[in-house]
């Protein structure tokens, strides 16, 4: 299997080959496409093996596909949430949001706690 077999714009598959990918990982493999047809999926995988990429590129396709409602267009909505338990994991999720979906017109912005919050209030009012 290669990614170009799964069902991703192709704005995302230029986004994967950027990084140097052409064949899902095990668990992307199994993941993937169940997580591309909406279902509910548990997964565990050892550190580096591409869970990140294994989720974040459905909830991507997700997006790409269900464009928000015309009348919120304007005010940019948060539509996905990820949560990690730790800043340094929230960091690497964001960074791979950015890099899956560079290309698509999508904003990211990560949110932890023991920090000042007002800068990452202002991040999320701006949509």
């Amino acid at each position: 299997m290669h990614f170009k077999d799964l069902p991703l714009a192709p704005v995302f598959l230029k986004a994967i080959a950027t990084q140097g990918y052409e064949k899902p990982t095990p668990i992307q493999q199994k993941a993937m496409e169940p997580a591309l047809q909406g279902r509910d999926l548990v997964a565990v995988a050892q550190t580096g093996a591409g869970k990140t990429a294994a989720f974040a590129l459905p909830a991507l396709q997700w997006l790409y596909d269900t464009p928000p409602p015309p009348s919120q267009k304007k005010k940019k909505p948060i539509r996905c949430l990820v949560l990690s338990p730790t800043r340094e994991l929230a960091s690497q999720i964001e960074d791979g949001f950015k890099a899956y979906g560079k290309g698509a017109d999508f904003r990211t912005q990560v949110i932890f706690g023991g920090v000042n919050q007002n800068p990452q209030v202002k991040q999320l009012r701006r949509g």
